[in-house]
């Protein structure tokens, strides 16, 4: 849930404003909100650092990939940062200088390669002594058109057009293409190209040399920050003579801290409700089986305001539920599972408490779980072939899962609009969300109608009705009923197509988590047709199944962040009134 917060001003004497920021960083409680924009040399420097270190880090990560990680296990501390972090940025630009040398380089060996190998300069020479060479591109049509002075020679032809070398003793104009020199030899070339990658070798090991510096030039940077936002928060306050004054929020559970240490530090302390207009910062605390979805809002960068509900628990839920019909597939869950169960193991030590692994222990389930109903372990039809049914053959029915996509969106939908029920309650405008409630059922009822081409229930219409007159009257009652229903109506032009549509967009997870099963049932005829007569066939097979599967594994995840987050982050927070505007609570802390 959000936690509700508390506006916090601090008033001390600005001779103690550093201590009492010390004080109140060892408290670790307080969101400052900067009073006014922080501006000073400290702060400038300090970003400035930061710059230069991340950028050091930046180029040691990129390394660490490019160059390999030999002698790295040896963590040492640097003496002078930014000498060696310098050092390793203008290593870094001139590894990639001399790489994107040496592509031009192959790029004209390329091009010069069908010439020949020639000196420029000797041709140059040439025409001091009144002795000129000269490159032409020409249509082969054309050859006959050069100067009857011109000695021609032919150096290789593309197609109609001939590549040719002309000497002549005198210049002369002609209508056909010159091509320029170019500045060095092919032997040269290979030579400089040679010559680069021996300078790169021995900038990739000097640059190795800095990769056990990475976890001292890490605590810098924590180091750095820690202080920056210490000088923000002294910039940030207000003066006025000799008193400064903080604002910011923190949790109401951490009044009493604060009062005592304001006693304690003799400081001015003011603790009120935060106003209606004020953007307050959001905190949000849950069960830790409910948090393990918090990976997933840090991915996606997005935090619900102070005012807005926590969907976390919905969210986890039907996230899960849409991961394991988007992804559909037994041995595709068991595989996520696996490889889940690798990496906790391999970190759990550097990552204790890291709640991504468990998210997704229970996101593979959910796969395994959905796959085991439908009949599908890495595809469906080799186990019809064998005879294995589906704990859920109705499943594989596509009128059936469509109509049960349609009831997941009627339902994860009007559970938003009943959330508002209850928080809109006793106040008449939650009628107006009941009306919704009930047009969404009716909704679902005319798609299973207008698209699988089923009955409608006769209570069908009456629920649009109902739901319509209670949107209507009641989406703004006022004494002016006209001015209310004139809002209603409005409401309800600008709404009612949308929940239909809303409803049926759910119809994604029936195409998208079909798509998946029809790659993997691809890939097994492809492989099942290649045969096994021979060590070549069975090699080939192997190859296709294990290709295929590999992309499907790869596809599956990126299709749940596309359908299966936006159907909470978009159509559920919709119609929940979920902005997702809001700021992430930061204490300012150690």
């Amino acid at each position: 849930m959000i936690v509700r917060m508390k506006k916090i001003a601090l008033i001390t004497q600005a001779k103690d404003a550093q201590d009492a920021l010390k004080s109140l960083r060892s408290l670790g409680v307080v969101h400052v909100e900067h009073s006014q924009l922080p501006k000073n040399k400290d702060i400038n420097l300090i970003q400035d650092d930061l710059s230069l270190i991340n950028q050091a880090l930046d180029v040691i990560l990129k390394a660490e990939f490019s160059v390999g990680r030999e002698g790295t296990l040896c963590r040492k501390d640097v003496t002078d940062w930014k000498a060696a972090a310098r050092h390793i940025i203008d290593t870094w630009k001139r590894i990639d200088h001399l790489q994107e040398f040496s592509k031009q380089l192959n790029s004209e060996i390329k091009e010069w390669g069908p010439w020949g190998d020639f000196d420029p300069n000797e041709v140059r020479k040439l025409a001091q002594k009144n002795i000129y060479l000269r490159l032409f591109q020409v249509p082969a049509k054309e050859m006959k058109n050069f100067p009857l002075a011109a000695r021609v020679s032919k150096i290789f032809t593309k197609g109609n057009v001939v590549y040719c070398a002309v000497f002549s003793r005198e210049k002369f104009e002609c209508a056909f293409k010159e091509i320029g020199l170019p500045k060095m030899s092919l032997s040269q070339m290979r030579g400089r190209i040679a010559e680069d990658w021996r300078i790169i070798e021995s900038l990739n090991d000097d640059l190795r040399s800095f990769f056990s510096y990475r976890t001292s030039l890490f605590q810098i940077k924590k180091s750095l920050e820690k202080e920056l936002g210490f000088q923000e928060a002294l910039g940030g306050m207000a003066q006025s003579k000799t008193l400064t004054y903080l604002c910011g929020f923190a949790p109401f559970d951490s009044e009493t801290m604060l009062v005592s240490l304001a006693k304690k530090e003799r400081w001015g302390l003011f603790i009120t409700d935060p106003g209606e207009d004020e953007l307050v910062p959001t905190l949000i605390r849950n069960p830790g089986w409910v948090s393990i979805i918090t990976p997933v809002f840090k991915l996606l960068e997005i935090v619900p305001g102070y005012r807005e509900l926590d969907v976390s628990m919905l969210f986890l839920i039907f996230f899960s539920l849409f991961f394991g019909i988007l992804i559909g597939d037994a041995g595709y869950g068991t595989t996520y599972l696996l490889i889940t169960f690798l990496a906790h193991k391999k970190l759990c030590k550097k990552y204790p408490n890291n709640k991504v692994f468990f998210l997704f222990y229970i996101l593979s389930f959910c796969a395994i779980i959905w796959g085991a109903l439908t009949g599908s372990f890495f595809g469906q039809e080799w186990l019809v072939k064998a005879g294995i049914k589906p704990l859920m053959p109705s499943l594989n029915n596509t009128k059936n899962i469509q109509a049960f996509c349609f009831f997941l969106g009627a339902l994860h939908l009007s559970i938003a609009h009943s959330w508002r029920v209850i928080l809109k309650l006793p106040s008449l405008t939650a009628l107006a969300d009941i009306g919704w409630v009930l047009i969404l059922w009716a909704a679902f009822f005319f798609a299973k109608l207008l698209i699988l081409s089923q009955g409608l229930p006769f209570y069908a219409t009456w629920l649009l009705i109902a739901g319509m007159i209670l949107v209507v009257f009641f989406t703004n009652p006022r004494k002016n009923i006209l001015k209310a229903v004139g809002e209603g109506l409005g409401a309800l032009a600008l709404s009612l197509m949308n929940n239909f549509t809303d409803v049926v967009s759910y119809v994604r997870l029936f195409a998208v988590g079909l798509a998946g099963v029809a790659i993997a049932d691809t890939f097994n005829s492809m492989a099942f047709s290649v045969g096994t007569g021979s060590v070549l066939a069975i090699i080939a097979s192997g190859f296709i199944i294990i290709a295929g599967h590999s992309l499907n594994l790869i596809l599956g995840p990126m299709s749940v962040l596309v359908h299966g987050v936006r159907l909470n982050v978009l159509e559920f927070s919709g119609h929940a009134n979920v902005t997702w505007s809001g700021v992430a609570y930061k204490p300012f802390k150690e």
